[in-house]
């Protein structure tokens, strides 16, 4: 008999993939977690029935999360991460040569000790000397950090109503996440998903909250064939006089930072990313939510006319 992994997306909308078996699963004080062979995208993690990357396409994930901030910035020596308890994104920041310190920061130690060991393609980074790895509350060490930050990455679970996060998709964090980078820093976040329907439960409203803390904020989306649509993200530059690399310069700083190994991304690809349909470019444009931990937006739930409006 077949077994069948489900997902609901929306109302009226369930994603279903065969499973050819579960290799590994555990549960954390926190949430269940999985590696399982799949039919359509081979091997992935999942997590509390939730597919979180997978072997087709979790470098695309990843690689849009991390390299356009890395590459943005001339030389980023010292970078935070904010979740990423599965080691990719930390995988690869460190392949930037210029890279002196990676602070991740992971609340679950039962999931990152579960990836460590059952996600072959990241072991190198999680036994890199230069990766600091502290299991706790990310935000609280952000704050009590003593060293600032080139960039600031992270890699959170979706903000979800009575979960863990939506508080690290606000004005007053973002504000804290500003002092603590250093001249010319720079963060991203990811911001769920933004396809036709589901661009402005999360993606515009962090873009606009974004911008009232940054001078400079930079959207951009990338289809994640695994997820089931186009995913977000959000940069931000605490300097709006830095400049956004040319695809010649891009490939020039992937080349001396001894990037040849990436899967999805060079000059040209980079550019692609921060081009936007219309529907989003005007929806960006009208959004006006400002997000405070009274007023959070909710990935799967929109606010009401009205509504949590700033």
């Amino acid at each position: 008999m077949a077994l069948w992994l489900e997902e609901t997306l929306e109302a009226g909308l369930r994603f279903s993939y065969r499973l050819k078996k579960v290799m590994h699963s555990a549960q954390s004080k926190f949430q269940h977690v999985q590696v399982v062979e799949t039919e359509p995208f081979g091997k992935a993690l999942i997590i509390d029935g939730l597919i979180q990357s997978s072997d087709l396409d979790e470098r695309i994930y990843h690689e849009c999360l991390v390299h356009p901030a890395m590459l943005i910035h001339k030389n980023p020596r010292t970078v935070f991460l904010g979740g990423a308890g599965e080691g990719s994104t930390a995988r690869e920041v460190l392949k930037h040569k210029t890279v002196e310190k990676c602070v991740m920061v992971d609340i679950d130690e039962d999931v990152v000790h579960f990836c460590k060991e059952n996600l072959m393609q990241n072991k190198e980074a999680f036994a890199d000397p230069r990766l600091e790895l502290i299991i706790d509350d990310a935000k609280k060490q952000l704050e009590e950090s003593a060293i600032k930050f080139d960039v600031i990455i992270m890699d959170l679970d979706d903000p979800l109503d009575g979960g863990p996060c939506y508080t690290l998709y606000t004005k007053s964090f973002y504000e804290m996440c500003k002092t603590k980078l250093n001249p010319g820093g720079v963060l991203v976040t990811q911001t769920s998903a933004a396809g036709v329907k589901t661009h402005k439960l999360v993606f515009t409203p962090v873009n606009n909250t974004l911008k009232a803390v940054f001078p400079k904020v930079l959207p951009y989306l990338q289809a994640v064939y695994s997820f089931g649509d186009e995913w977000s993200y959000n940069l931000a530059l605490s300097d709006d006089t830095t400049e956004f690399p040319s695809m010649e310069e891009v490939n020039k700083r992937i080349a001396e930072r001894g990037l040849g190994d990436l899967f999805f991304l060079d000059g040209e690809s980079f550019h692609r990313i921060f081009l936007l349909s219309k529907q989003v470019r005007e929806a960006l444009k009208a959004e006006t939510r400002v997000l405070t931990e009274d007023a959070p937006a909710f990935f799967g739930k929109l606010p009401v006319d009205g509504e949590h409006q700033k």
